[in-house]
């Protein structure tokens, strides 16, 4: 909420309803295939200092007025966790009821070796939660809410079973591979309630509450052109900004490095720092760099600072803890390269490689016509550092029961680095289908030149013989799925330089 507006962007059905009710995802059950697949603006008008509990109510009315959306709500047998408690086992110390109640926690990711021959050892977070005054029933209740517990128990909750009375004083860390690959240090979750504290994590499926989606329209009613006409338009233009030439800290300064990059703070503050003109206009129109033609080549080289303010939008719930909406930053960056580097672009179709995806010796297994449609990162983190063995990142997208013209479709969102045009579907198959993809999301050439380029910068030696291993997208395309994606020349639409000045004006 940002002033009078409401906005929720690129969101699924079960993503609204989950907005809507307050559940989690896996707590939207049955429904149409397409529940998890299309996705939704939703831009509305609310009145002055609306609470959450106001806007739930609003977007519930919303789904069924637009939507056609109904529900209801029933209990369902799921797997679910117990705490408990094997006898003559724990390893808790009884609390004296001194200091405050709760679990503190506190980080550790061990430094890798150094020096050029050291091996590379996958980096681990540890994770400790030094817990005081704590009842099973309060430390069962609050185990889903651990930091990143959830990847080994879920969202279900965790039901105490221990009977075990009064308060204990423990601590319990329990480590996550950064990377995604096991390591013979690696300590679960249940491992660490096991060996450390002497108790049992063990699933157990009991009736929980869910919503069962009855009835969901996969068309919104239209909108209304007066209504339309009522939302508050966003603001296009940073309240204050400046832009001056980037200055790179000297080595060993007072102020030490400085992070590259965008920084968007609550309150409205945007920072950018040691950016190229052309990379900022990738990012503010969400572009590939061959996708923004006339660019002359200072842009790829001159870098700048830029600080603003985003306009406050008049609310008195607005603050220094408000997020930032990344939509409107983008349009205002793209406002303010537009007023101090007069910049002028336009849109045009040429001719460029594109993609067909075709199906020589398709390897896909039949999905069920009734689960839902959906994509999802397979690795908690989405990608996975050294996951082939090299410098190669890695990253496994599991896709259930998507179509073939689904997959052309979202091919070129995710395989950016390799594809920066729509995708065309020429298998000829027909149905949903059931798969994973794994492939670098940081093509190899690019990356092999990252790091020759960083091991010049460090002073390093250069290893532009080792192997970066990682396999395409193009290769993982065809060699898992039996698909191929074949070049095709046709007309791609492109953003166009017109014009622009190599100095801002001034501040």
């Amino acid at each position: 909420m940002t002033g009078a507006r409401y906005d929720l962007r690129n969101a699924t059905l079960v993503d609204l309803i989950v907005k809507a009710y307050g559940v989690t995802a896996d707590k939207v059950l049955d429904g149409p295939s397409w529940l998890e697949y299309d996705r939704f603006d939703i831009s509305a008008t609310v009145p002055p200092k609306t609470s959450a509990a106001d806007a739930q109510l609003m977007l519930q009315a919303l789904l069924k007025d637009r939507f056609g959306l109904a529900i209801r709500r029933e209990d369902r047998p799921l797997t679910a966790y117990v705490l408990t408690a094997p006898k003559g086992k724990q390893k808790l110390k009884e609390s004296d009821g001194s200091g405050d109640s709760g679990c503190r926690l506190s980080l550790d990711a061990p430094r890798p070796p150094e020096g050029a021959g050291a091996p590379a050892i996958p980096p681990v977070l540890t994770l400790t939660n030094t817990c005081r005054n704590m009842t099973m029933a309060a430390f069962a209740e609050g185990l889903t809410g651990m930091p990143l517990a959830q990847q080994f128990i879920g969202t279900n909750p965790v039901q105490d079973k221990t009977g075990l009375e009064g308060k204990w004083d423990f601590t319990l860390k329990y480590t996550l591979p950064v990377n995604g690959a096991s390591t013979g240090d690696a300590v679960t979750l249940a491992d660490a309630v096991d060996k450390q504290l002497g108790l049992k994590l063990e699933q157990e499926s009991m009736a929980l509450p869910v919503i069962v989606v009855e009835k969901a329209n996969r068309t919104p009613s239209p909108n209304q052109p007066d209504e339309v006409k009522k939302i508050p338009a966003f603001p296009t233009e940073f309240e204050v900004a400046t832009i001056k030439p980037f200055v790179p800290p000297t080595p060993g300064s007072a102020n030490g490095p400085i992070a590259l990059g965008i920084r968007m703070q609550p309150g409205g503050r945007v920072e950018v720092s040691g950016l190229p003109l052309k990379t900022l206009m990738q990012q503010a129109w969400s572009l590939q760099a061959d996708s923004i033609v006339g660019a002359p080549k200072w842009m790829d080289t001159d870098r700048y600072t830029i600080v603003a303010k985003m306009p406050s939008t008049g609310d008195a719930v607005s603050g220094p803890n408000t997020a930032v909406d990344t939509d409107a930053v983008w349009i205002m960056v793209r406002a303010l390269l537009a007023d101090r580097f007069k910049l002028a672009t336009h849109f045009e179709d040429r001719t460029m490689p594109a993609y067909t995806l075709t199906a020589p010796k398709p390897k896909l297994k039949k999905a069920d016509p009734a689960a839902r449609t959906k994509w999802a990162d397979a690795n908690a983190g989405g990608i996975v550092l050294n996951g082939g063995g090299g410098p190669a990142p890695s990253r496994t997208v599991k896709f259930q029961n998507m179509s073939m013209a689904q997959l052309a479709e979202k091919l070129q969102f995710i395989g950016n680095a390799y594809i920066h045009a729509p995708v065309i579907d020429g298998t000829g198959l027909e149905g949903g289908y059931d798969f994973n993809l794994t492939f670098s999301p940081i093509a190899p050439a690019q990356l092999a030149n990252l790091v020759i380029r960083s091991s010049d910068a460090a002073g390093g030696p250069n290893n532009s013989a080792d192997p970066i291993g990682g396999v395409t997208l193009f290769e993982a395309v065809e060699k898992q799925l039996g698909l191929k994606l074949v070049e095709q020349k046709r007309p791609v639409r492109v953003l166009v330089i017109d014009h622009i000045e190599q100095t801002p004006t001034d501040n």
